[in-house]
């Protein structure tokens, strides 16, 4: 009886010791593990995991220089016979997202290499492109009320900020494209309002397109979930389907009509065309594609998804 008195005083004690810090021990929380995996196939909209690839190809462990949460949001770029990506890394310390690099001879094999952008505001989705022989990179940077562009001074690996595009608004995973003539960007102001404006040039002035907003209410369609791409004069956005829950999945959308006046689109496949798997390193979820056309019937496509798993620890 007093050995099991005094078992419970102690207890009692360590116990109201994490109360009062406000620390409660053996907690468990879910953590959601995003990770970057690569998908080939012979359309923009049939794609899966390839042979060659050992997906995921980029987790938070190949992060060598900042202690990394997870890695998400993926884009890509060849140049000079070899593929370079572009990359949100949450910084587990700061809980801030930068940009982190990685390359591969072959699009397949990835090896990671350091940060190569980082602010003191959050940064994710680094839309990276090319225009008149310069390298570009439009970052999510929306607690700055702000679109801000980038261009590489010594690529792939020093970066300047190069003009405000936007402000006014917290846009979120702004995403570009030059096409018929002008220059367009698709962007979400919250997860459920897509807005549309355009330009003369890259630079601007950017004007709200009339008929913004384009997408209001509707998760499945409104947040862009990668690049814009522009093939057999067709204009094909993606957006992600968050319709279930955040990440569900990636869906297809072609621009049928495209002017300074009018805007129309319609599904360009049976979306989503990437989606949660219910196993492995994408179980849960996938929210971001960037497709690049290599040759006849192939394509390759850097994508993302998670997972989630369960931690054990103090929670303050």
């Amino acid at each position: 009886m007093i050995g099991g008195a005094l078992s419970y005083l102690i207890t009692g004690f360590i116990l109201g010791v994490f109360v009062r810090r406000k620390r409660l021990p053996f907690v468990g929380k879910k953590n959601f593990r995003w990770s970057i995996g690569i998908y080939t196939g012979n359309s923009p909209f049939s794609l899966s995991p390839p042979d060659g690839a050992k997906n995921p190809v980029l987790t938070a462990g190949d992060v060598s220089d900042v202690r990394a949460d997870f890695v998400a949001d993926p884009f890509m770029i060849r140049t000079n016979e070899q593929w370079y990506m572009f990359f949100e890394v949450m910084n587990a310390g700061t809980q801030k997202g930068e940009i982190g690099l990685a390359e591969s001879a072959n699009g397949l094999n990835w090896t990671y290499r350091q940060i190569v952008l980082k602010e003191p505001f959050h940064l994710s989705y680094p839309y990276v492109f090319t225009w008149e022989n310069e390298i570009y990179m439009i970052p999510e940077t929306n607690k700055t009320n702000s679109i801000r562009l980038y261009k590489a001074i010594d690529f792939p690996t020093k970066w300047d900020f190069c003009s405000t595009l936007l402000k006014g608004y917290p846009f979120i995973d702004s995403s570009v494209v030059h096409a018929y003539g002008k220059w367009w960007i698709f962007t979400a102001v919250t997860d459920s309002i897509l807005h549309l404006y355009f330009a003369d040039t890259l630079l601007g002035p950017w004007i709200l397109h009339p008929q913004s907003p384009l997408v209001m209410g509707d998760l499945g369609k409104s947040r862009p979930g990668g690049r814009v791409i522009v093939f057999q004069n067709r204009v094909i956005r993606f957006a992600q389907d968050g319709d279930l829950c955040y990440g569900n999945g990636v869906r297809a959308f072609e621009v049928t009509r495209l002017t300074t006046t009018h805007y129309e689109e319609k599904a360009a496949a049976d979306n989503p065309v990437i989606k949660a798997t219910g196993s492995g390193w994408n179980a849960k979820g996938m929210h971001n594609i960037d497709v690049h056309y290599i040759s006849a019937n192939h394509w390759v496509a850097c994508v993302d998804g998670y997972r989630e798993s369960l931690v054990f620890g103090l929670q303050y």
